[in-house]
Parts: structure tokens; C-alpha cells; sequence
């Protein structure tokens, strides 16, 4: 059988071709799970000149990636332990990581271009690696051994989901012309991209039904997770196991809506390997299938053919079958486990929702509260509180749109954010890029006046050393005639033609102060305080009088610390620490 592209597969294959006619930069291609990766890695492969290595994570990935080549008519070698194959004597080769990881030898040919599937798994640097995932760091030893070959080497990723717990954006520049990272990232640009929302509204992928009608739910919120995200087994296994019940419910509740919807297949996530073997014993009736990573290759496979058969209905399993597996009559997905990785969440969904005769949605319920938006998952970031949203910020310097973290009332107005800079960028007629420097948080050098990162350690201007503000603060607690307050609130009001602020501490605690506006100086300081940080840095203002600045008190951000030393019989302000990011607890937050 061949294929034939559909526009947009052909649309990310000029992309490429254009990309690499320019630059060796690594580029990066996003498509939604579902979209055919395979067929854009085939035709890329089907023009190619020089030799190409084609890498996959799974056995699964690296057949299927094959299959769809050799649907040209054209041959290629598999070099993969898991398919019993090392043939790298032509000029496509499909390959494992795993596999060419343990016979690097085995690889010192001159590659023209390296393309890998799953792409978000690439690390930069062997320093930049998953703990929980050893192929982050084979990727890298292998790409720097080809360098060392072709130092031209070409290296393209395919991926759904572009970003990695621990690591954010695994690309720096985006053809749209914004900016993902300032630090290196695996892959420089990334020169296509497909929204989910128009794969399902022209028709190329089942629209997911996600409905929240939760009998019950997992409360895994306590739980604390790995730099990569990850759970501990022993940890969820303890909270489970106090509520037996719970399962047993979500257990009912999930045959229900699969009878009463008529589900073909349904795929259930669970939490570790004793929940999948408790909620196969709530479905005992109904002769469920267990895959976990144990199970042996012969009983996965024949688990796997018998579901996609459809002989069974209900396929639970353990962190596997995540990417790689292609059932399309699956229509019903239930997560009954937690995960911080909005990749993973974006990975699980996608598995059922690939067309299939007779299919007409897919319903999704997750019974795990993660609370991820399927369609809005562009942040690249850990969110940061489960009532977290993503909202757009605009940047009162460039106009760019920022995704970010943030709260919204109930009328979708913006009540708090939390990105710290504008990722906008431009990009001239030579291709070169430059960043927008707009700060929506910042600490500032008390040198040279520079805006910088809150996590910086020195101004980025000048040099000069920033001081921690754990350092004030530390300092400030053990002194008897200092007092700090964590500012849960500010009041502005005018008070004998002044502008006086209170700051409030949790338990009722104040301090306060006042400025002259009269006062030139005193002026400029506060609107570098206050008036910079407008309305949460979206749209700074220089405010001119005191009543101008009490008509628009609600849209000023309070500072998170406030440190005052005795004088006499009164506290004077000595320091006011904004956009905080250390160890110390901040207001209204849990200990």
C-alpha cells in the first residue's frame, strides 16, 4: 500500500527541506499524536541523499516507522535487539536507541541526518539527563559521537508533545517568532507545528469526549514527584490502600459509562502494579487484559492482538503503552493515576484518538484530578497549584502573546500569573534573532540599576553580585530591632497629601510607609516599585499624583516581604522584597 501525504504532512516536509537548506541548526517538527509522523519520516527518508539513521525509544515505533517506508517499495535496514535485527548496511536505517547505545562501534559511518521519533526525550547535554529515563543520555552520547564524524550532522525530532518535566521547552525558537528558552536545548528551532484543535475539526483525528462525571476520584495531591515528574511506587501503593473503596467505585462507574456508551475498547492507566492487579479484580467478570512492564514479550503481544481483535474489551495497564501503540477502535480512556507531565497526559489521550469505523468520539474521564487542558497544554512549565490555568499575557513591550500559568475568576478575567518574561522575539533578514527583554518579574541590581531573572545570582549587565534575598531575610529574623512580615495585602490611601501604604502581615500584623509625590525623588522610587509592576507587569505605568495611584489601587502588586527596623518608637521600612523566589514561606501559602 502506498500512502499518499496528506497537505499538512507534505506542508512539514518542505519545512524540513527549506530548514535544512538553510542552516544546520537541529529543528524540530510537532504533530499531534495521530498525525502521521511515520509517513513525514518516510518521505523524508524516501528523498533523502546521504545516509540516515532513523531512532525510536520502542520496538514498537521503530516497526511501524519501517513498515510505512518499505511501503514505497523501498528497502532499509533495522538495527533493534527487540526485533531481532541489526542490519545497518543501507543507506535508511531504523534503529532503537537502546540497541545503538550498546554498540556505539558499530556506528562510525558519516550520517547525513539523524531524525528521532519521541524527540522530547533528546537531551543537550549529559549533564541534562532523566533519571528515570536512561535513553536521554544515549541520545546524547550518540549524537556526539556521529559529530565527531560529520561535524555537519543534521538532526531532526518528531515529536506530539515538545516539552519534558525537569526541562521545559526542548527547542529554543519557534517559527512563529517566539522565544521557548533562553538556555541551550536540545534543538534549536522548531519549524512546524499542528494544533491538535484542527486535526479534529477537519476531520483527521476522533474528537475527545472529556466529561467530568467522576464518581469518585484520587486525592494524590500530597504525593511529592521526581525532577521528571515521577511518583513513587511505595508512596501511592500506601495511599491506595486506604481507600479500597474508592477503586471498587471508579471500577462500576467505568463499566457503566462503557456499556452505556457502547465502548469498543477501553484503555485503563493505573497508578502501580498492585492498583492494575486490584482493578482487574473488580473486572474479573469481564476478562480483562494486565500489561505492565514485566509482563513477558510472547503474552504482551498476544494480550495486545487479542484487543485490537476487539475479543477483549477492557486493557489495563502500568507506564507502557503510552507511545507506540496503535489500536484506533480505542474509545474510552480512564486515568486512575497521577502525573505531573503534561507530555504524558497529552501521550495517554492520544491513544484514543485515532479514527476507526463506527467511532464517534472518545470519552476521556481522569479520575486522578490531573487537570491538564488537552488543548492548551503550551506552557512547558510545572504548573504550579492544581487551579492553575493557562491565561495569554500580552507584553507591554513587544505586543507577543504569552502563554502562562496563571488564575482567572469566574468571568475568565486574569487574577495572577506567573511567567517571569516576555518570550517574544524578532527575527531580521539574515535569520538572526533577537530576544525581547521585557521582565514581568525581576530583581535588580543595586549596581547598575538591570533588570534580572529572580533566580539570578549576578546582574547579567554588569556582574556584580546580587544578594540573596534569603540573606536579608535571614539576617533580619535573628536581629531583635528588625521585624519581617510575609505581606499577605497592601491598602493605598491619601493621608495629609500623601500617598500611605499599608502592608498587612497574615495574622493582622502592620507596617507602613508614605510618599511625598510632590517629591521628585520620591516619585521615581515608587513607580519603579509599584508603577513597573502595574497591574502584575502587564502594563506598566508612571503615575504622576497620589490620587492617581489611590483611583487604581486594586491592580498593584504587593511585595512578598516586607522588612522593617525600629527607630525610637516606630518601625521604619527598610527593604521590600518583590517577586520572591527562595526557601522561605510566602503568605496564604501551606507550610
Amino acid at each position: 500500500m502506498v500512502y499518499q501525504l496528506r497537505p499538512y504532512q507534505q506542508d512539514a516536509v518542505d519545512a524540513t527541506l527549506k530548514h535544512f537548506r538553510q542552516t544546520d541548526d537541529p529543528a524540530v517538527i510537532v504533530l499531534p499524536t495521530g498525525a502521521g509522523k511515520s509517513l513525514v519520516i518516510a518521505e523524508l527518508a524516501k528523498i533523502a541523499r546521504g545516509k540516515l539513521l532513523i531512532l525510536a525509544h520502542v520496538k514498537e515505533l521503530v516497526e511501524q516507522n519501517h513498515e510505512k517506508y518499505q511501503s514505497y517499495g523501498l528497502t532499509a535496514g533495522i538495527y533493534s535487539a527487540g526485533l531481532q535485527q541489526k542490519n545497518r548496511q543501507h543507506q535508511i536505517t531504523f534503529a532503537s536507541i537502546q540497541s545503538v547505545a550498546r554498540n556505539l562501534d558499530d556506528f562510525n559511518d558519516e550520517y547525513s541526518l539523524v531524525i528521532v521519533d519521541e524527540c522530547h526525550r533528546v537531551s543537550h547535554s549529559h549533564h541534562n539527563v532523566d533519571s528515570d529515563d536512561p535513553s536521554t543520555s544515549q541520545y546524547y552520547l550518540l549524537l556526539k559521537q556521529l559529530r565527531t564524524v560529520n561535524p555537519r550532522l543534521k538532526l531532526l525530532g518528531l515529536t506530539a508533545t515538545p516539552y519534558r518535566m525537569g526541562l521545559g521547552w526542548v527547542y529554543r525558537h519557534h517559527y512563529h517568532g517566539f522565544l521557548r528558552a533562553q538556555q541551550p536545548r536540545p534543538f534549536e528551532r522548531c519549524i512546524y507545528e499542528l494544533p491538535l484543535r484542527y486535526m479534529i475539526k477537519n476531520g483527521f483525528l476522533t474528537e475527545p469526549k472529556i466529561i467530568d462525571a467522576a464518581i469518585s476520584q484520587y486525592d494524590f495531591s500530597q504525593l511529592k514527584t521526581s525532577a521528571s515528574g515521577a511518583y513513587s511506587s511505595t508512596e501511592m501503593n500506601s495511599l491506595l490502600a486506604k481507600h479500597p473503596r474508592v477503586t471498587e467505585s471508579i471500577v462500576e462507574q467505568v463499566v457503566m459509562l462503557a456499556q452505556q456508551h457502547r465502548r469498543q475498547g477501553v484503555m485503563i492507566f493505573a497508578a502501580t502494579v498492585e492498583h492494575a492487579k486490584e482493578i482487574c479484580g473488580y473486572l474479573a467478570a469481564f476478562n480483562p487484559a494486565l500489561i505492565t512492564g514485566q509482563t513477558a514479550s510472547d503474552e504482551r503481544e498476544r494480550l495486545i492482538t487479542a484487543f485490537k481483535c476487539r475479543e477483549i474489551v477492557y486493557l489495563v495497564n502500568v507506564s507502557v503503552l503510552t507511545t507506540g501503540f496503535d489500536a484506533p477502535h480505542v474509545d474510552m480512556i480512564a486515568l486512575l493515576r497521577p502525573t505531573a507531565s503534561v507530555s504524558l497526559f497529552q501521550q495517554i489521550v492520544g491513544r484514543g484518538l485515532r479514527l476507526s469505523e463506527g467511532k464517534n468520539d472518545c470519552l476521556v474521564i481522569d479520575y486522578a484530578a490531573n487537570g491538564f487542558d488537552l488543548f492548551y497544554p503550551e506552557v512547558g512549565e510545572k504548573k504550579p497549584s492544581s487551579d492553575s490555568v493557562p491565561v495569554m499575557v500580552s507584553c507591554p513591550c513587544c505586543d507577543f502573546a504569552n502563554t502562562f500559568w496563571g488564575k482567572q475568576d469566574d468571568e475568565g478575567h486574569i487574577i495572577e500569573h506567573y511567567g517571569r518574561r516576555c518570550w517574544g522575539m524578532e527575527e531580521d533578514e539574515k535569520g538572526e534573532v533577537t530576544a525581547c527583554d521585557y521582565r514581568f518579574r525581576f530583581k535588580q541590581c543595586n549596581s547598575c540599576g538591570a533588570e534580572n531573572d529572580i533566580a539570578a545570582r549576578s546582574c547579567r549587565q554588569c556582574g556584580e553580585a546580587i544578594v540573596d534575598p534569603d540573606n536579608k531575610l535571614k539576617d533580619a529574623l535573628r536581629l531583635r530591632d528588625y521585624r519581617v512580615i510575609r505581606c499577605a495585602g497592601a491598602t493605598f490611601s491619601e493621608q495629609d497629601g500623601r500617598l500611605k501604604i499599608v502592608y498587612y502581615d497574615e495574622d493582622g500584623t502592620e507596617l507602613s510607609e508614605s510618599f511625598d509625590f510632590s517629591n521628585r525623588g520620591q516619585r521615581a522610587v515608587f513607580n519603579q516599585l509599584f508603577g513597573r509592576r502595574f497591574n502584575q507587569g502587564v502594563e506598566p505605568l508612571i503615575f504622576a499624583t497620589h490620587q492617581q495611584v489611590v483611583e487604581r489601587s486594586v491592580f498593584f502588586t504587593a511585595p512578598d516581604f516586607v522588612i522593617a527596623k525600629k527607630k525610637g518608637n516606630f518601625w521604619r521600612i527598610q527593604e521590600k522584597i518583590f517577586d520572591y523566589h527562595g526557601a522561605y514561606r510566602q503568605a496564604n501559602q501551606l507550610q
